[in-house]
């Protein structure tokens, strides 16, 4: 009943009230507003909408949009800008959020042959001088999070020319760019972390990034070439649909492996550790180890002959290892079997801090049990093992 009243009470206040009590609120608190009414919902999803003609119109718009958000006043102002192109009926969504965040989403359902282009973005960078005008003053909101969605051959100039003015951008995301084909990213060490998910047609990735501590990349393999060495903490590198690209080679991963020496979690598809990681790692094994990580997502392709040797030779070299993921992806990409020799046991490869293993996908319990035999002559202590077929068991 006095949940009721209190309802009726707010539903009777003006918007403006009620925008201004949201404002004295944390950023997380406020947003749950949204979920208690569709009224308060509607708040949210104010949106602004104009017509537009040229990429630098787009531009000029979403930097105007963006200059007027106030973190500390998050309903002062619509947060959602719906820019129309003319009469080719494109559209670009673009949302702030707490927490520096930008979201800015394409549609082009109306192109009927898609057009593949190369991108070069420049982040951190020093302003020039032209651009200067579109920075928001330094008492207003500045873009960290950046999350980049379907743009296509219609968008890619526009923000290219937004992205030099994001200098504080800390993490990118690029999601579903179908015809995006080679990519090259230049930044300053702000950037410290790249996502690229989905961009079924990249073939070419060039990183020109110096502190980069988290690359995450799910989609075909691209060649990737980093032009400076960093040391990632998560790397996920989920390449379960194949190679992007025809002629690749081990070595040319080599750059892109010690990026990842010292991560501390990492995904990672058989094939990938088959075919680029260990035709490099054989002669080293006495001297390469991945002394840092300690959980690792294994992607692997049972539906094949089974081979349990590449996953055992990998993590015979993670001796601090403690989550271990098997997924079992019958779609996953495989290679012809290598003939390189594998990591033979012995008995002073043991993982003392191993605790749990969960599988996924499996469809017998006999390739399980096949698996936690392996492992036990691996561990010091007994990790706990989640299953896919039984909840949960001891190996």
């Amino acid at each position: 009943m006095e949940k009721e009243i209190a309802d009726d009470l707010f539903g009777k206040l003006p918007n403006e009230i009620i925008c201004r009590i949201i404002s004295f609120l944390p950023s997380e608190s406020a947003l749950e507003t949204s979920l208690i009414s569709s009224m308060w919902r509607s708040l949210w999803n104010t949106t602004l909408a104009k017509q537009i003609t040229t990429d630098d119109d787009a531009a000029d718009a979403v930097f105007e949009f963006v200059s007027h958000f106030n973190q500390h006043d998050p309903l002062g102002h619509p947060r959602k800008l719906q820019l129309h192109f003319g009469k080719l009926g494109d559209l670009l969504l673009a949302t702030v959020s707490p927490n520096n965040k930008l979201r800015l989403e394409f549609s082009t359902e109306n192109r009927e042959t898609p057009r593949h282009f190369g991108w070069h973005l420049k982040l951190n960078h020093q302003r020039d001088q032209t651009l200067v005008s579109h920075q928001p003053s330094p008492s207003t909101f500045f873009v960290k999070f950046l999350y980049l969605k379907s743009v296509s051959s219609f968008g890619n100039e526009a923000v290219s020319s937004m992205i030099p003015c994001f200098e504080f951008l800390e993490n990118l995301k690029i999601i579903e760019c179908e015809e995006l084909q080679s990519l090259h990213i230049e930044s300053s060490p702000r950037l410290l972390s790249l996502t690229i998910f989905d961009c079924q047609n990249l073939k070419s990735l060039h990183l020109k990034t110096s502190k980069l501590r988290s690359f995450r990349y799910r989609g075909f393999l691209p060649h990737i070439w980093t032009e400076h060495h960093f040391n990632l903490a998560d790397a996920m590198l989920d390449f379960r649909q194949g190679p992007g690209y025809g002629g690749f080679k081990s070595s040319d991963f080599d750059p892109m492996l010690l990026t990842i020496k010292n991560a501390q979690v990492l995904t990672l598809c058989k094939w990938t550790f088959q075919t680029l990681i260990w035709p490099s790692l054989l002669p080293l094994q006495a001297n390469f180890t991945f002394y840092k990580l300690k959980e690792l997502w294994w992607i692997d392709n049972w539906e094949e002959r089974f081979s349990i040797d590449p996953l055992i030779s990998f993590i015979k070299l993670c001796p601090a290892l403690e989550q271990l993921y098997v997924t079992n992806g019958p779609k996953s990409y495989c290679m012809a079997r290598t003939a390189l020799p594998w990591k033979k046991g012995n008995g002073q490869t043991k993982l003392a801090h191993l605790k749990v293993i969960k599988l996924v996908g499996f469809t017998t319990e006999d390739d399980e049990t096949n698996l936690a035999e392996h492992i036990r002559d691996l561990v010091r202590v007994e990790p706990l093992i989640i299953s896919s077929i039984k909840t949960e068991k001891r190996v």
